[in-house]
C-alpha cells in the first residue's frame, strides 16, 4: 500500500492499495502506525476475492453472507476506525459488482485487492471509543 498525506487539518490520507493487499488488516496496521484514534473512509477499486458477512441478532455473531472468488468491482466501501481495548478497530461495509451486473454487499470480513483500491481516509477531530454493548454483544462506538 502507498500512503500520502493530502491534507494536514484534519489529517486526510490517500491510501492506494496494491495487488494482493488484504484491505482490513492493512488498514488496521496503517491506523496503528499513524496513531489514528478515530477516522472515516471511503473507497473504490477492484478485488480478486471477498468475504462479506451479516450480523445474526439471534446468535450475536457475524456469519458469512457471500464468499466470492472471482474478479469483482468495489462499487462502494465505507467505514470507520475507532479505538477498542487500546487499539484501532476497522468497521467497514461494502457493495461489490460481479461481471453479470449483480451486486453483493455486507460487513467486510476479508478481501484482497486486484489490481488497485483507492481509499480516502479522514481523521476525526476527536477520538472514537468502542465499548461492549451487552444487548448486541458487539463493541459499539459510544
Amino acid at each position: 500500500m502507498i500512503a500520502k498525506l493530502i491534507q494536514k487539518q484534519p489529517r486526510t490520507y490517500a491510501l492506494i492499495f496494491e495487488n494482493g493487499d488484504e484491505i482490513a488488516s492493512t488498514l488496521k496496521q496503517f491506523a496503528k502506525e499513524n496513531r489514528l484514534a478515530g477516522s472515516s473512509f471511503k473507497a473504490i477499486g477492484a478485488l480478486s476475492d471477498v468475504k462479506v458477512g451479516w450480523f445474526n441478532w439471534g446468535t450475536k455473531k457475524y456469519e458469512t453472507a457471500a464468499d466470492i472468488h472471482e474478479q469483482v468491482e468495489v462499487l462502494s466501501l465505507i467505514g470507520d476506525i475507532a479505538l477498542h481495548d487500546g487499539g484501532p478497530e476497522v468497521h467497514a461495509h461494502l457493495v461489490i459488482g460481479k461481471r453479470d451486473g449483480t451486486a453483493h454487499g455486507g460487513h467486510l470480513m476479508q478481501a484482497h485487492v486486484r489490481p488497485t483500491l483507492e481509499l480516502i481516509l479522514t481523521e476525526s477531530p476527536e477520538a472514537l471509543q468502542k465499548r461492549h454493548d451487552p444487548e448486541s454483544g458487539l463493541a459499539l462506538i459510544r
